[in-house]
């Protein structure tokens, strides 16, 4: 988990994902030195995790943004929400979603008996993200500034802005909708869109704060390439789960650093 701000970004927190049949190999585990008490959890209960561990901390608040393994779970999305914490998460251009035009009703009681239906019903059926984005007239995509380079180039690109709900709390875990927005985009001359997001900001949060905030991840890709061609991220070759966890923090400690460095420079640079 990193923090993504105008004048840098820093890693927060690591987390060791374990396979399930480590966890359960308890001579593997001694050898390791993994705690007694961790057990196994996925990637997004991972994530989720450290999110709600850094919400405590007193740093400003901000979007969490992730890629679809983590966009397309929808207890992870749903966990953030019930946490307060916004999102902007990249999801396949499968999920399924209800647009605009889904009308929910709770329905009638069927019988005399039994508990009446509390959860709102929709009155048709979900559809893929990218089945939405192709049936959209060209009038719905607008271009919007994204993204700006090191250099300062503004990048801009073709988007779709559409408020939905996510299918599978609602047909499979019966809970009540949740509208959030869903982020398409649709570069010039490509023949489908390339990219979705989903995301729980205000419904009058500006398109351009959303475009941005969706393609802002791609920060981090640059975070990683300096920790492990310049930092040693992926240079570490212990066998200890403490190991890893303390190489992880002196990495973040010389990544900070170097961040420090960059923005404050003690002397001129030599041309």
């Amino acid at each position: 988990m990193h923090a993504v701000g105008q004048r840098g970004s820093q890693p927060l927190g690591w987390a060791l994902y374990l396979p399930e049949e480590w966890c359960a190999d308890r001579p593997r585990r001694r050898k390791a030195k993994i705690p007694d008490e961790l057990v196994f959890q996925t990637k997004p209960q991972l994530a989720s995790a450290l999110c709600e561990q850094a919400a405590g901390w007193e740093i400003a608040r901000a979007p969490v943004l992730g890629d679809c393994a983590y966009g397309d779970n929808c207890e992870f999305r749903t966990g953030l929400h019930e946490a307060g914490l916004e999102y902007v998460l990249a999801v396949s251009a499968q999920i399924a979603v209800f647009g605009a035009q889904t009308i929910f009703t709770v329905p009638e009681r069927n019988g005399p008996t039994g508990r009446p239906p509390s959860v709102a019903r929709p009155d048709r059926k979900p559809e893929s993200a990218r089945a939405l984005a192709e049936r959209l007239p060209a009038e719905a995509f607008t271009t919007v500034a994204c993204r700006t380079t090191p250099a300062g180039e503004i990048v801009e690109s073709r988007f779709a802005f559409l408020r939905v709900v996510a299918a599978h709390p609602v047909t499979e875990d019966r809970r009540p909708p949740r509208w959030e927005w869903l982020i398409i985009e649709w570069p010039e001359h490509q023949d489908a869109p390339t990219d979705y997001w989903l995301a729980n900001l205000p419904e009058d949060s500006s398109r351009e704060r959303l475009a941005r905030l969706a393609r802002l991840r791609w920060t981090i890709e640059l975070d990683y390439r300096q920790l492990k061609g310049e930092l040693g991220l992926d240079h570490y070759e212990g066998r200890s789960h403490i190991g890893f966890h303390h190489h992880c923090a002196l990495v973040s400690c010389a990544h900070a650093f170097l961040t420090l460095e960059r923005m404050c420079p003690k002397a001129p640079r030599p041309a």
